[in-house]
């Protein structure tokens, strides 16, 4: 007899050629696993998450982007390393912006 259920492991990620460079995001947006994973390893909760940074996404996606780092542990932290900036390199890239914001108004 044939089974009737379907396994589904991370139903919310996905990855696609072309869209932030082939790295699993969750479905329909742009919203990357390994920033989801960021902010977690930042000490927010999925909750605070969801309500301060992506209020788009549902929980469940959410607990889902985080499932599935849990799942790929090692090549998520290598995004995360690739992708985050030392605080000194944010602030120079953000003075950098101001400036040229300021060229363009001035």
């Amino acid at each position: 007899m044939p089974s009737l259920a379907t396994q589904v492991k991370h139903p919310y990620i996905v990855k696609r050629r072309g869209v932030c460079g082939g790295k699993p995001i969750i479905t329909g947006t742009r919203v990357s696993v390994w920033a989801i994973a960021g902010w977690s390893c930042k000490g927010y909760s999925a909750e605070k998450i969801q309500r301060e940074i992506y209020p788009s996404l549902g929980l469940a996606e959410i607990y889902d982007a985080l499932s599935y780092f849990h799942d790929h542990k090692e090549g998520i932290d290598r995004q995360l390393a690739k992708n985050s900036l030392s605080s000194r390199e944010a602030r120079r890239r953000q003075a950098q912006w101001r400036l040229t914001l300021l060229s363009k108004v001035g």
